[in-house]
């Protein structure tokens, strides 16, 4: 009875943690922020890093600072690198370990966009680019394909490392 009650618990808090994902979406965002403290101040910084990795995630988004946000997105990424495959294989419907980091480090450089510090910027978009082959042909992996293309022309970016091309082809004078 308690390994169940064990096994439900973290998809418990995942429930809750897309509870407050939908309380932001509808436009509460100050509430939603306010109720991922409280989830956060539970999980802990030493919780499970899936657990961290979602909630700070989601976390970074609904705040006001650029700083605030990229602290956020910096959680998220730490707790990223602590994750296993099989974790992730325990929470129903997640992606593989490989497949978060294009997404955490668009975010990371659309952070330092914000904040001005484009060569930070750079930086982390390369590093999307370069996760970029482990997301998949679905929507959720050309969502990704796509911002990391237009951060990278809000950059003056118009192609990937290695000659890799990123959205659609430059139409030419």
């Amino acid at each position: 009875m308690a390994e169940r009650q064990e096994q439900a618990a973290p998809d418990a808090v995942m429930t809750r943690i897309g509870q407050v994902v939908m309380l932001h979406h509808a436009g509460d965002r100050e509430e939603a922020r306010h109720r991922f403290l409280q989830l956060w101040a539970e999980i802990g910084e030493d919780g499970d890093p899936l657990h961290r990795c979602t909630l700070a995630h989601y976390m970074a988004d609904t705040q006001d600072d650029p700083s605030d946000e990229l602290a956020w997105d910096l959680r998220a990424l730490t707790a990223a690198e602590e994750l296993t495959d099989d974790r992730l294989a325990a929470h129903e419907g997640a992606l593989a370990v490989r497949a978060l980091y294009p997404s955490l480090h668009l975010n990371l450089a659309a952070d330092y966009v914000k904040l001005g510090r484009s060569e930070a910027a750079r930086t982390h978009l390369h590093r999307a680019r370069g996760a970029a082959d482990a997301l998949g042909d679905d929507s959720y992996g050309e969502g990704v394909r796509a911002a990391i293309g237009r951060l990278a022309l809000r950059l003056g970016e118009d192609g990937a490392a290695g000659g890799a091309t990123w959205g659609p082809p430059r139409q030419r004078p």
